[in-house]
Parts: C-alpha cells; structure tokens; sequence
C-alpha cells in the first residue's frame, strides 16, 4: 500500500489571528479589566467579521482573560487577592520544576543567552532610574523553555497571562524592577553552576517577593462576577 503524501500545512485562520491580537490588547491594557467587549467596533478595528471575532472571544474565554456572561456579552476578566495567589501558586510550583529541569539541561548556549538577557535587561534599567522592567525581555519564558518541556511552556504562558492581567490594576514599581532584576541575576548564577535545588529555592522566593508586592497594592474593591462586571462597563467599551 502506497505512502499518502503528507497533508499540507494549514495556514492561520483569521481567528488564530485575532487571538493574537486580542490578547494583546487585553495584556497591554487597551481593554480595561471589566471592560465589556464591543463586537461590532473590535470587528471593525481587526478587519474580520463577528464570526471568527467570537471564536477569538471564547478561546481568550478558556484562558481566563475573558469572561463571557449569557446575554450580557463578554468582559475583561477581573481577579481578587485569593485567585492572584491561586496563579502564583500554579506557577511557582510549575516554574521551580521547569529551572530544576533548566540546571540539569543548559548547555553553554543556553547559558550564553541567558546572560545576554541580562546584559540587555540591566542596559534598559540603568538607562532611566523611573523604568519598569521591560517587557521585551521575558526572563521567566525564557527559563522554563529551557526545561525542553512544551506542554510545560504552555501552561506557564496560560497562568502568566492571567497574572499579567490581574496584576494590570496594582501598576508597575521601578525599584521593584531592580530588586527583581538581581534575582533573576542569582537565578541564572545557581543555573550555571547546575545546582538544580538551589535555583528551585531561589526562583521560589524571587515569585513569593513578587506575589507579596502585587498583593500590597491590590485592589480587591471589584469582585470578578456579573454584579461586579457591571459595575466596571466601560461608556464607551472600546
């Protein structure tokens, strides 16, 4: 019996695309936690019909950066105090598996760039005392893709865009960014020297500082929840 010839590969739907998109302008904070979502004004704006629109809106919906209240329409998620330390939980227990994995497996590369990461990290934060540690440079992705693990990546990238969200209403501190900055550095120096438990320990205490900081300046005034949501409509949604 003949080889069937390999199936040919798909390209992005124009939903794929716009899950993109939309969680972009979810983590970035374009739409607003509990902001009700406009279909008809986001349709316009991404250049797509509502069709695949609410297909981005319920796959966004089963990452928990959505929720969708029947016949009410879909808002921004918002988290209290006890769901933020719920996802750091989830991904402390994930990313100290995930560095364990890393000191055991990085080669001279890995650790090449990590440093790299660094060095381009304290570049920007020496540059300005008032800026909050870039974005661009995502120590944490980073790391746990270097356990070799995908499905683990997957789901450190799944909590993390919900504590982006939820930590989008205690706002961003300069001097939190340096603090965090030097563990990262004392992360990455136990990794180099394959001390698999130390980074483990390490890397703990570094997310345990950063949950205690959010939570000093959580506000916890509005509920994930209808009664809550309502209270958080954006007049203009969009």
């Amino acid at each position: 019996m003949a080889t069937p010839p390999p199936l040919e590969r798909r390209t992005d739907t124009y939903a794929g695309r716009s899950v993109d998109v939309l969680r972009g302008m979810v983590r970035d904070g374009q739409l607003q936690p509990g902001q009700r979502l406009n279909e008809v004004e986001l349709a316009r704006a991404l250049g797509i019909s509502r069709g695949p629109l609410r297909e981005a809106i319920q796959r966004l919906a089963s990452e928990g950066l959505l929720a969708v209240v029947p016949h009410r329409g879909a808002y921004v998620r918002t988290f209290d105090a006890g769901e933020l330390r719920d996802l750091y939980e989830l991904r402390t227990a994930l990313e100290t598996h995930a560095v364990r994995l890393a000191a055991r497996r990085a080669d001279t590369e890995d650790l090449r760039d990590l440093e790299e990461l660094l060095r381009a990290t304290e570049e920007v934060l020496e540059s300005d005392v008032d800026t909050a540690y870039p974005n661009e440079f995502d120590f944490h992705h980073r790391v746990v893709a270097l356990s070799g693990n995908q499905s683990m990546l997957r789901a450190f990238a799944d909590a993390n865009n919900q504590i982006q969200l939820a930590r989008s209403r205690s706002g961003r501190q300069p001097r939190r960014a340096r603090d965090a900055f030097q563990e990262h550095r004392e992360v990455v120096r136990a990794i180099a020297e394959g001390d698999a438990e130390l980074a483990a320990r390490l890397l703990g205490e570094h997310l345990q500082h950063s949950l205690d900081n959010a939570l000093a300046l959580f506000d916890t005034s509005v509920p994930d929840s209808p009664g809550g949501l309502a209270g958080r409509i954006d007049d203009k949604e969009l």
